[in-house]
This record gives C-alpha cells, structure tokens and sequence, in this order.
C-alpha cells in the first residue's frame, strides 16, 4: 500500500522518496522513515500553505531533496518534523521526537527549529544572530545546514505565493546568505538553483533580459556544442581514455552577475559555453588537458589548475578556455569522478559517494572555516563588522599564495601580506617586520596574486602589530588576531585610547561639560550594553572591539537626558536679586552659608566646579537639595529670564566659622594645559603634582599640531589658593605654554 495522506487536496505520498532511497541502493531504515512521515503528517493536520496545498507537502519536499543527496536515515526525519516543534509546540516536543526517533533527530530538529526561532527587534542583530545560529548548529552536526538548505530550496521554488515584500525579502536573504554557503560548502547544484531563483525575484526585468539572450545566442549555436562533444570524443577515445563528456551554456545568474556588476556585455562572456570532461583518474585529467590544448588554441590566462590546488570547499577541476573552429571561445572542465561528485554535492559527498577515504578528523579540518567565523563574532561587539567578515572570508573568491616551503595558504581576494602571516600563525603576524613576494622585498600592505611566494620576515624585538594594521587587513581572522593582541598586551593605552575618543566624541555635541559629567555619560552608556566597568568599554573602544560609531547615538542620548536635567534644575536667569532682609535667615549647611534655606543637601555644580575663596550663589533644585555655582558659571550669568524659579536663587558664601569646614577636605576642579609635545611632558606633569602630593582624579591628552598638545587634568584641591599654587607649579615646567582654569 502506498503511504499517503488524503486532506480532501491532492493525496500527499511519499512514493517519490521512496523511489528516490530505492535507486540510491543504499541501507536505509524505511520503517522509521515511513512512522517519521506518519508523525509529521498528524503534527501538521488542518494547516495549509499559502498556495492552500497542505502543509505536509512542504516537509515531504524537504525530504526529497535530502534524499537526492544521499544523506543518512536521521536526516530524512529530522526533514520530515523540521518544523513541527517550532509551529505545533502543543503537540510534540523534542523531548517526544527523541523517544520516538532517537536523540539524533531530536538534536538535528533542535538545531532547525533554533535557526529559526529568533525574536530580535534591530534587523543588523536580528541577522546576525540568524547566521551565528546557523554556524553554531553547523559546527556541531553539519547535516543541520543541509536539511536548512534544502528547506530554503523548496521555499525559493514555491515563493510566488508569498506577498510581494516577503518575496523579495527571502529572496534577499536567499541571494546573500544560503546561496554563497552552499557555495562555501561546495553544493554548486544547489547554489545555482537558489541564485537563479533569488535573482527571478529581485530583478524580473533583468532575469528576463539575460535569460532571452541565453535563448537567442543557443539557436544561433544549437549545433555547436553537439558538434565540439563528436570531435573531442573521437580524440578522447583513441587515447583509450574512459570518460564522459557533458555540455552546458552557464545559468543565467552567472552571466547576470559578470554583464551587470563586472560591467562586461553579452558577447564578452567567453565561457558561455562549457564541456565537462570526467575521467577515472588524476592523470587522466592532466592527459585529457594536452589533448584539448592540442585540438584548440587556448585563451592566454583562462587556465586555472583546481586539481593541485584545491579551493577551501574542497572543488577541484581543471579549467581552461579555448576558442573552437567556428571562433567561438568555450571553457573545458576535466575532473575525476570523485571530484565530480564532491563539486556537486560538497561535503555531503561525504554521505553520497562514502569512499571510506574521508575520516572524522579530515571533515572537520575541512569545516574548520566554520570555527574560524564562530570566533570572529565572539570578538565583534558590532553585527556589520560580523557581516562583513563573513561576506569577506566565507563569500568572496580565492587567491592561492605559497609559503617558502610549498605550502598553499587560501586567502580572499584583496588580502594583504599581513593578513598572509595571520593565516599562518598568530605568531609570526605579532612578530612580522616586513616580508618579501617571489624573493623581493614588498610593502606589508601589499596584496599578492595567485602563485606568488611569500615569505615574511619576523624579528624577536617586534613591539608588536600597529593599531594602523586594522585598517590595513582584509580579513577578520587578521582582524581578530591583532585586536587581541591589543586587548591582552596594551591594556593601560587601550583605556586612554578608548576615554580620549569617548570624551572627544561628547565635545562634539556642542554644550561644554565636565569631563567628570563626559564619564557620568560613558557610564550610563556602558551600562546601557551591558559592560559593568567603564573601564572595560574604554579598553573595548581602545583595542577596537567596539567602533565609536556605534557607541555615538547612545552618547547622544544620555548627553541630551544631562542637558535637559540641567536645564530645568538649574535655569538661568540675566540678574540675581542681592537685597537681604532683617528676616533672611542664615544657615550653615556643609560648610556653605546660604540665605533662607535649611536642612537642604548641598552639591557643587559640575559646570563650574567652585572652590574655597570663589564667590558663589546656590540654586534650590526640585528634590535634588541645593546646588552651588559660581557666580560667573554661565549657567548663572547667561540664559533667559525666568520669574517661575528667580526666588529660588539664594544668596551663599564659604562658612569661615572656625571648625565649620573640614580641612582635609578636597575640591574637584579641571585644569587647561598648553605644551610642547615632548617626550617627558606627561612624566614632568605627574611628577609637578606628586610632589606637591596634589590627587590626580583624571588626564586626557589631545593632539593640536605635530609639536604641541592638550592636557586635561581633573585634580583635587582644598580651596583657591591651593589651586593657584597647582597653576604656578605647572607653568614652571620648561615645555608648558599655558596652563589656565577649566570650567565644563
């Protein structure tokens, strides 16, 4: 009896699988396949898919697709209940697919359904986070990514009864994650397939266009390639050479991808047409290649040798492009059999086609890009720098350099030497000084081509990477390698690094402000991403695991949340009532004399910082006590009028009384110094203020011009007379220009 489920629709079998896993004339467990089939279609019963077939027909299609690249038993059912949990959860748990189906399934559904079940509001996350998911579940069971992929595949061939914006949305999503990773993975059917559909959706038009020259360009030369298969078996035959020859015109993707971003017109596709030659063996191929390059002339830099050097997914084949009698130039492809199969199917040939010569150890040496990508994003704060790593080292073409002993480092196109001495060791890019291309000294910047050699030149009293490599390197390994060398060695000029660029970025808001109330602002933002110490973000920012960019809105926002306390706390006003009558009480609060007021905590304002021996006036705030000012803070002496909160200016002045103040006491204030840019300058600054034992709360450093700087310094003090004494110390210091007071 055929398995099927009738839902008053068309039946619903899986007779085709069946087939499929028949032909296949591998073991498979058809009993368990069939109950998986059975659960999945009672888990789905009463829904339906947007084109109203059931949704059964969705899994089962699945299931084919797996079937047809020969993977294992598990994976058939794991394809069948892919989305049962996810969209029946009152129905059947993992915890019940284990019992039924075994922990196998269990654990490949689970890692289905958690690719899937992602609930995050920032798209750039939202994205990343989908690919950390996929990559996690890859590196723990790589038939997770084959079943996800032909998921996807039945979803791209079914898309047109989805809404427009989702259309073009998957199809999106299609074009820049699934199809290069089937690519990266080595599944070129299936890649080709995903591309070509993608593409129908994203640029119908454009789709349209090439797919009418592809038509038009065949029936002009519908008996060429027929044609050029008779001449090249008759050659191939007399060598006794056992093969099979295939012909094909590339899809229409590919051409739409060389004629619109490689800016190349239609006639100048040279490798419209292709014959595939496979052969038994490796010789064969190098054999077969001297026949065609004896039958044609070759194009000059259209042979590409993937047999000794194979790409990172495992592909290998000869190319070259030759031109025909007719004029008409055509690539030639020659591979064995087992590269064939492996070109077709990628890793999964390793279920496919199991010659037994591929062990655990050699997949995972074979997977290990994937590991590389899963450190990258644990070392990326920022989701673009994670997407763009993975576009750069997963998606982009290979270029093949070799080191000194004849080992072949894969590297994407654009790499630079440094990036090269990364790929070798974290070691040797630490230690490099410089390197030389085919025995020649080149720029660390430089970029080699496909079969330079490359040595690189390392020295034992390196200080180690530059910052200015990160700008220079294309890829993120390099990328990482480099920032945690910064990030473990270089800790204490991180954080001045990271505070510099914080405090920087707040003085371009506008408001002068403290750079006490810049680190209040730091602070909160720190909080905001989850980074408890503020010194922590510093040293993030500093070695450049987090771009100030990305911190920038968020400053923005908690520097308008300050401004707009301190403007409605503190309002301004163009005159200060002084007229004091008989019945203004005097109240000492905290070694502050203030008119009219008691029992109120007393604050320094942070815009002005006063001092013992300045004059000074307090502002009664809603809640927050009383806050001193100076009186020629410009919050005071600047702004508009304000009757509403004119009386709650009150008159102050320093308590002199003998034991109102406690001596010991210190004072926050900021001082401005113009230098030299030498050498000593910081040590001679530290130094001034040690012997004077003067505390030293913070210094930021600023760059004006090549020979001069900026110094900020937070330090505590005891009154006014102290704090000019500090001035005096520090304009004795020879290479100090000016040094004055600093109000926000």
């Amino acid at each position: 009896m055929s398995d099927e489920l009738s839902m008053n629709h068309e039946p619903v079998t899986i007779d085709k699988l069946l087939g499929i896993l028949e032909v296949s004339g591998k073991n498979y467990d058809i009993p368990k396949i069939q109950r998986a089939f059975s659960y999945a279609a009672a888990i789905h019963e009463g829904q339906f898919r947007n084109s109203g077939d059931p949704y059964i027909s969705h899994p089962v299609a699945v299931a084919e697709i797996v079937a047809s690249l020969g993977l294992d038993t598990d994976s058939i059912c794991a394809a069948f209940l892919h989305d049962t949990v996810e969209d029946c959860p009152d129905k059947t748990d993992l915890k019940q697919i284990a019992e039924n189906f075994g922990e196998d399934v269990s654990m490949l559904v689970d890692g289905l359904t958690k690719m899937s079940n992602i609930q995050i509001q920032d798209r750039e996350e939202a994205q990343m986070e989908n690919i950390r998911k996929m990559l996690l579940a890859m590196s723990k069971d790589i038939r997770v990514i084959f079943i996800k992929l032909c998921d996807r595949l039945h979803n791209m061939r079914t898309l047109s009864a989805k809404p427009e914006n989702k259309r073009r949305t998957t199809a999106l999503e299609t074009m820049n994650v699934y199809a290069p990773l089937a690519h990266r993975l080595g599944m070129q059917r299936i890649k080709q397939e995903l591309e070509n559909l993608a593409l129908s959706y994203l640029d119908p038009i454009g789709y349209a266009e090439v797919n009418a020259d592809i038509e038009q360009k065949f029936g002009q030369n519908r008996d060429f390639l027929e044609n050029i298969r008779t001449y090249i078996s008759e050659k191939l035959s007399e060598y006794k050479i056992h093969f099979t020859l295939e012909g094909r015109v590339k899809t229409v993707y590919s051409i739409y991808n060389k004629m619109f971003n490689h800016n190349k017109s239609f006639d100048q596709i040279y490798d419209f047409y292709a014959l595939r030659i496979i052969v038994d063996t490796e010789l064969e191929c190098y054999t077969a290649l001297g026949i065609i390059h004896e039958l044609f002339k070759s194009v000059p830099g259209r042979f590409k040798d993937y047999i000794s050097t194979p790409k990172p997914n495992m592909y290998q084949s000869l190319h070259t492009t030759v031109i025909g009698r007719a004029g008409i130039p055509f690539e030639v492809q020659i591979r064995t059999w087992e590269m064939h199969h492996i070109a077709e199917y990628g890793i999964a040939a390793h279920w496919k086609y199991k010659s037994g010569t591929q062990s655990k150890e050699e997949i995972d040496r074979k997977l290990s890009w994937i590991s590389k990508l899963i450190d990258t994003e644990t070392t990326a704060a920022d989701p673009d720098e994670f997407l763009r790593a993975l576009k750069i080292d997963l998606f982009h073409d290979e270029t093949f350099v070799f080191t000194p002993k004849g080992d072949v480092i894969s590297l994407p196109q654009g790499s630079t030497l440094i990036d090269f001495a990364y790929a070798i060791h974290s070691g040797v890019g630490n230690k490099m000084v410089g390197a030389k291309i085919n025995g020649l000294i080149a720029p660390i910047d430089r970029v080699p081509e496909t079969g330079d050699i490359v040595e690189i030149l390392t020295s034992a009293a390196s200080k180690g990477p530059s910052r200015d490599w990160l700008n220079i390197v294309r890829t993120s390994e390099a990328r990482s390698k480099i920032r945690q060398w910064f990030k473990k060695e270089k800790r204490t000029e991180n954080i001045a690094v990271g505070r510099s660029e914080i405090l920087r970025e707040i003085s371009r808001f506008g408001r002068q402000l403290t750079d006490t109330q810049k680190l209040d602002i730091a602070a909160a933002v720190a909080h905001r991403i989850g980074i408890q110490e503020l010194d922590d973000l510093f040293n993030t920012i500093g070695y450049g695991g987090l771009p100030i960019t990305k911190i920038a809105p968020k400053l923005r926002d908690e520097y308008d949340r300050l401004v707009k306390q301190m403007e409605s706390a503190e309002a301004p006003v163009l005159e200060i009532e002084q007229v004091k009558t008989e019945e203004n009480r005097r109240v000492h609060t905290g070694g502050i004399v203030i008119d009219g007021e008691d029992g109120c905590a007393v604050k320094f304002a942070k815009c002005c910082n006063p001092l013992p021996g300045d004059e000074i006036i307090a502002f009664v705030t809603k809640g927050y006590g009383v806050s001193v000012h100076k009186k020629d803070c410009p919050n005071v002496v600047i702004g508009m009028k304000n009757e509403e909160n004119r009386s709650r200016w009150k008159e102050a002045e320093w308590d002199t009384a003998p034991g109102s103040s406690d001596s010991r006491a210190l004072y926050e204030s900021s001082i401005l110094v113009q230098a030299e840019n030498t050498i000593t300058l910081l040590a001679e600054v530290t130094t001034a203020l040690a012997e004077m034992k003067v505390s030293l709360l913070a210094i930021n450093t600023q760059k004006r011009t090549d020979t001069s700087i900026t110094i900020h310094l937070t330090v505590g003090c005891k009154n006014i007379e102290h704090f000019n004494s500090i001035l005096s110390r520090l304009k004795g210091i020879r290479s100090v220009q000016s040094v004055t007071r600093s109000f926000g």
